[in-house]
């Protein structure tokens, strides 16, 4: 394990002693926890935006998409708990 000085305003130090307080936690577990979640909540983002990017960059060598009403009526119905047939991908407009 290495060492790291975080050098943060007094303000924000006293926020962090408070909430590591509250949470039963000490001031550096409280810190690490924070920085593994962020760490995780990036790595998250660059998995959500590499997925984003391959599945535009299939619409765009396809042409096909599905149309954001049909979407959205497949998602609801299926949030509702019925069993709605896929929406079909269609051939981009020009």
């Amino acid at each position: 394990m290495t060492t790291t000085t975080i050098r943060m305003p007094e303000e924000l130090k006293e926020r962090v002693r408070q909430a590591a307080s509250r949470t039963g936690t000490s001031t550096h577990a409280f810190i690490l926890q924070a920085i593994e979640e962020k760490a995780e909540q990036e790595a998250l983002r660059r998995d959500f935006d590499e997925t984003a990017n391959q599945r535009y960059a299939r619409i765009l060598e396809s042409g096909e998409t599905i149309a954001w009403p049909d979407m959205r009526r497949y998602l609801e119905d299926s949030a509702q708990g019925k069993h709605p047939a896929r929406p079909i991908a269609r051939k981009l407009a020009p």
